[in-house]
């Protein structure tokens, strides 16, 4: 659905963009992940056709960015970080002059004003002037104004930027629920952002792709041995050392929790079944043993980390969709 090639972004002697690839497959909640400055709102600019790229080709829909503008803004709907409204204007009066914008028929717009209300939950607020309501709130207008025309792709740049937490809630639970019958970009700097809602990552740092995948395979990709959480009742005063001395058990380090301890074991062995025999045969009492992985924020420390100390070309990202598009 949307197919970015070796897309670099000059300006000057400064390249904001250097030969980005990646694929979003049709109904998929792509996660664009970065620090600020990494080249996410280019590549949304980019996509959105406000600015060409210097190099490489971009499609949405099948549609080229560069020589087909008009044809990819049909199919896509866009958020920009601070939502394009009117103030003045009531969300009834804004979403009917986006929709004529859109050239939707009057029939049309009467039914997908109505409808895009109800989807964004502004039901008791569609009467109400813009400037009056919550920037919560104002999010929503601006999510309805990206779907009035129905379009199969939506990019949203930072879609929960100055919310509150319960506003960001809502707002992450209204675009996982439009995952399926829209594919989406979502751009965001807010690593829990991207655990919370997508089904894949595209991490960018320094206007290159560092990793595509999955949240959990990155994880798994860049860990160096088993993690475990163990927690006991009555542990022993020596209870970590001993829990150090079992096969396979590379450290062990006390946690935060109390009677709770990290236990390192070797890459690609499941200690569950001793880890817990040992525990109960000592009168120990397990009350959780659970496996951890690397969070994305490690994730994404790690693999900037490595990308500083690769240079350019020597650090290679893994891509875990080699398919076209749809």
């Amino acid at each position: 659905m949307i197919a970015v090639q070796h897309v670099s972004k000059h300006y000057g002697h400064h390249r904001a963009l250097d030969d980005v690839t990646f694929h979003v497959k049709k109904g998929e909640i792509l996660a664009f992940l970065g620090p600020n400055g990494a080249g996410k709102t280019t590549t949304m600019r980019i996509l959105t056709c406000f600015m060409p790229q210097s190099e490489g080709s971009a499609t949405v829909a099948g549609f080229d960015c560069l020589d087909q503008p008009t044809d990819v803004k049909r199919h896509l709907g866009y958020l920009p970080e601070i939502p394009p409204l009117y103030p003045e204007l009531t969300v009834d009066e804004y979403l009917t002059f986006v929709g004529r914008l859109k050239r939707l028929t009057p029939q049309r717009l009467a039914s997908r004003t109505s409808h895009v209300i109800d989807q964004v939950g502004l039901g008791h607020v569609h009467h109400r002037v813009i400037g009056h309501l919550s920037k919560g709130f104002r999010q929503r207008v601006g999510l309805a104004q990206a779907l009035i025309h129905d379009p199969p792709v939506l990019i949203l740049d930072e879609p929960t930027v100055g919310l509150d937490p319960k506003q960001i809630i809502e707002i992450r639970e209204l675009i996982k629920s439009l995952a399926g019958s829209h594919t989406i970009i979502l751009s965001t700097h807010i690593l829990p952002e991207a655990m919370a809602i997508c089904d894949r990552v595209v991490i960018i740092h320094e206007g290159r792709i560092v990793a595509e995948d999955a949240p959990d395979r990155l994880s798994s990709r860049l860990r160096r041995s088993e993690k475990m959480s163990l927690t006991v009742k009555q542990p022993q005063p020596d209870w970590l050392e001993r829990l150090g001395t079992l096969p396979g058990v590379l450290n062990v380090l006390p946690a935060a929790t109390p009677n709770t301890c990290t236990v390192d074991c070797e890459l690609g062995k499941d200690l569950r079944e001793k880890l817990s025999q040992f525990v109960v045969s000592r009168g120990y009492g397990l009350l959780e043993l659970k496996p951890l992985s690397l969070s994305l924020e490690e994730v994404f420390l790690q693999l900037t980390h490595q990308e500083e100390d690769a240079g350019p070309g020597e650090f290679d990202h893994h891509d875990s969709s080699e398919q076209p598009p749809a």
